[in-house]
């Protein structure tokens, strides 16, 4: 359980940490405007509260981390159909709450809510989730990977992903 705080903590750290880069760059994604900083805050708080939790340690952790296994079949095999039929939840609300028609998730500009989303989002590229059904997260994800930055900083992800592939997962 201390390596599952120490995550959770690290995810949380990395949420404060690109707050704290973006203000003492005055990164244009992290506005200064009160209003628009609020909504970004709000939604890093939603993929990190609520999405994660489900996605990280219901469907995505205990499928590829041995740690991660529950102590029988059935009950490791119930945290991940849990972890799924909630991700799915969580992802009709992204899909149609927060996206929408908007390009982006806050305030319809690109902003670090969507660097941080979209790379715990992504985490389940490890399993070979590819979204479908979601139509408006699918297009974000897209729009996300055209930046020109994405090759490089996803790179060690990616080799995690090519070091899977050929086993199966259960996905959203």
């Amino acid at each position: 359980e201390i390596a599952l705080l120490e995550r959770d903590f690290r995810i949380a750290e990395s949420s404060a940490i690109l707050k704290y880069l973006a203000s003492r760059f005055d990164a244009p994604e992290y506005p200064k405007d009160l209003k628009e900083r609020a909504k970004i805050d709000s939604i890093m708080d939603w993929f990190n509260t609520g999405f994660y939790k489900d996605f990280g340690y219901g469907l995505l952790y205990p499928q590829i981390f041995p740690h991660h296994k529950r102590p029988t079949d059935d009950q490791h095999t119930g945290t991940i159909a849990w972890g799924k039929d909630k991700c799915k939840t969580w992802l009709s609300v992204l899909d149609k709450d927060i996206l929408g028609k908007s390009d982006y998730v806050a305030n319809n500009k690109i902003s670090i809510a969507d660097y941080f989303g979209v790379c715990l989002l992504t985490a389940g590229e490890l399993i070979g989730c590819k979204f479908e059904g979601f139509s408006n997260v699918q297009r974000w994800v897209g729009n996300m990977k055209k930046l020109s930055s994405w090759t490089k900083v996803n790179e060690v992800m990616y080799g995690f992903a090519g070091s899977m592939a050929g086993k199966q997962f259960e996905t959203v």
